[in-house]
């Protein structure tokens, strides 16, 4: 692994005031608008692959995929984490830079392929980066050579209504309340602690770090009299671009979705929701595992990310370890079926912890 060798106490901020990682490079482009923008890279050949941070403040393309994008591009592909709209090291010179709006979103994101000539790309994102990743994909589909989608919702493709923590059957803190941040590294280490279900992984640099580029990106909203956007169109004529009601499950991209089974923000049900409003993406329910999947089980999530974008499909023993859902039966354009054949769907084992365990249990008993 590429990180092996990496320990908290090891670990500085460079002049920018971003986490000085082995095997990643930090690096800015001119889009088109006239705005920097910053993004941290690995690799220098092969098939490109853009990932997308999450929400919270403080969040960057660093922050989300710092244990992901070595191990990529060590794997042969050429790794892009930019900072989004409105965090981490993102243009804040100007009043329209500010607009973290879903249409803000996808433009950035073709501004950002376009002045690094990304014709076509895989794509991921965790968190509010799997909803920019969705808009971006029905929208844009012929950029997308395939998707992974991380812990986060899928427009409007489904009717049912969110889960709140309180109702998680899995969540292992049913009474989380996400405090709004306070501005001060104890804060930001509460909000870490809450959707990072591995602790050793929120490490005091990271923490530095976020909260610096989240004062920041908060002090120029504030002279200039904004608030971040919500990432669902609100506005008629925008909704009607980004709707996926009857776009994403008629898509033909290969397309697959990690969904923590602890996540504490966003608990799993919202997750089984979403996989029956989608046929055509293969789901996967990974234990010990929150909102920041990439985090908490980087070795899990790596190793899926790189079969997937290089084959397009989940070796068996993997998908095991990944969680692969059984509340429907396996897509074997996406899994690798084992020799004595995908075991039957089993949707009564995700109803509590219990059922869950017993169900685990027989699905690793499956050959290979």
């Amino acid at each position: 692994m590429a990180n092996e060798a990496i320990t908290p106490d090891t670990l500085k901020l460079t002049d920018e005031n971003i986490i000085d990682l082995p095997g990643i490079a930090s690096r800015w482009v001119r889009l088109a608008d006239g705005r920097k923008a910053h993004y941290v890279t690995a690799g220098d050949k092969g098939p490109a692959v853009v990932l997308l941070h999450g929400g919270i403040e403080g969040s960057s393309g660093t922050a989300g995929w710092r244990f992901m994008a070595p191990v990529l591009a060590a794997a042969g592909f050429r790794v892009y984490c930019p900072d989004r709209p409105g965090f981490g090291l993102s243009d804040i010179s100007k009043l329209e830079y500010l607009d973290t709006g879903p249409k803000a979103n996808v433009d950035f994101l073709n501004m950002f392929a376009d002045a690094l000539c990304l014709d076509k790309f895989h794509l991921s994102g965790n968190s509010a980066g799997c909803m920019v990743s969705c808009d971006y994909v029905v929208s844009n589909p012929e950029r997308v050579l395939s998707v992974m989608f991380i812990a986060g919702f899928l427009g409007d493709i489904c009717d049912a209504p969110n889960v709140p923590p309180k109702d998680g059957k899995f969540t292992p803190n049913p009474g989380y309340v996400m405090k709004p941040w306070d501005g001060t590294p104890e804060g930001m280490q509460h909000l870490m602690d809450g959707i990072i279900y591995a602790k050793g992984a929120v490490w005091p640099a990271l923490v530095q770090m976020r909260t610096l580029a989240g004062n920041a990106q908060r002090e120029v909203r504030a002279r200039f009299g904004v608030e971040r956007q919500p990432l669902r169109a609100t506005e008629t004529n925008e909704k009607q671009i980004f709707s996926t009601k009857g776009r994403l499950d008629k898509l033909t991209i290969p397309m697959i979705y990690l969904y923590g089974m602890q996540d504490v923000l966003l608990p799993v049900e919202n997750g089984f929701h979403q996989e029956d409003a989608v046929p055509n993406i293969q789901f996967f329910y990974p234990t010990e595992t929150g909102h920041q999947g990439q985090t908490d089980r980087p070795d899990t999530f790596n190793k899926v990310a790189v079969e997937f974008f290089k084959t397009g499909k989940v070796s068996w023993p993997l998908a095991v370890e990944a969680g692969v859902s059984l509340r429907r039966p396996i897509d074997p354009r996406y899994v690798e079926q084992p020799k004595g054949g995908f075991p039957k769907p089993n949707p009564a084992m995700y109803a509590n912890p219990e059922t869950l365990k017993t169900g685990l249990k027989a699905l690793d008993a499956v050959p290979a």
